[in-house]
């Protein structure tokens, strides 16, 4: 079997994929939460992720009894988005809960350590079309888009850094690019550290606080 087969076979399960869905929130799970988030038996769970670990896109750590789980990085993320944005129909909410959740989601959530939803398409646009990246030929930081990393952010990207300071991440309910990259990391860090937003329940949507709303338009002249 070719590498890129054994790659896509990862998905061809619906607990793995679940599995993978869930952890596009950026934090370690236990191998429990799950089992139970995937409605399936904890020793399913456990065979389960043994196979997505072995296949690369997780990593664990144990702490005493508790064995936690992660995405194996930036990499795995954007992949799981992507595949995301190409299903062909997103499935319709089954109760009122979930509804409020995805369209929770839509408005505004985090894609592994960065931003997206409309508000991270809103805050790409913005940094597009203030000059702080160029698009002409895939997204590129412009030198001004450095010293506003800098001075607005407080991030400077070290040399030799393996992580690229910026990329294109395909946002599954926008079907149009957020900002993935250092330079997206960096913007959702700060704004999870200064209050712009804050997570609704225990999920991956985010809602901006009146001081994110002030923060962002200042910033980038997005309004929320």
């Amino acid at each position: 079997m070719s590498p890129l087969a054994e790659t896509a076979g990862l998905f061809a399960d619906r607990t793995r994929a679940a599995f993978c869905q869930a952890l596009l929130d950026g934090r370690a799970w236990t191998a429990g939460e799950l089992a139970r988030h995937a409605g399936v038996r904890p020793s399913t769970a456990s065979e389960q992720l043994s196979r997505l670990i072995a296949g690369g896109l997780l990593t664990e750590e144990r702490q005493g009894r508790h064995r936690y789980v992660r995405l194996a990085g930036p990499e795995a993320a954007a992949l799981i988005e992507a595949l995301i944005s190409y299903a062909p129909d997103t499935p319709r909410p089954q109760n009122l809960r979930e509804s409020v959740r995805l369209s929770a989601e839509a408005r505004a959530r985090t894609c592994y350590d960065h931003l997206a939803g409309r508000l991270g398409v809103a805050l790409a646009d913005a940094m597009i079309a203030r000059g702080l990246i160029a698009s002409d030929s895939g997204l590129a930081v412009t030198p001004a888009g450095r010293a506003w990393l800098a001075d607005a952010l407080g991030h400077e990207q070290p040399p030799g850094a393996r992580r690229p300071l910026v990329r294109a991440c395909l946002d599954w309910t926008e079907r149009r690019p957020h900002i993935a990259g250092a330079l997206g990391a960096c913007l959702c860090a700060r704004a999870q550290e200064r209050q712009w937003v804050r997570r609704v329940g225990s999920g991956r949507a985010v809602k901006v606080t009146p001081e994110g709303a002030e923060a962002f338009r200042e910033l980038l002249g997005v309004k929320v």
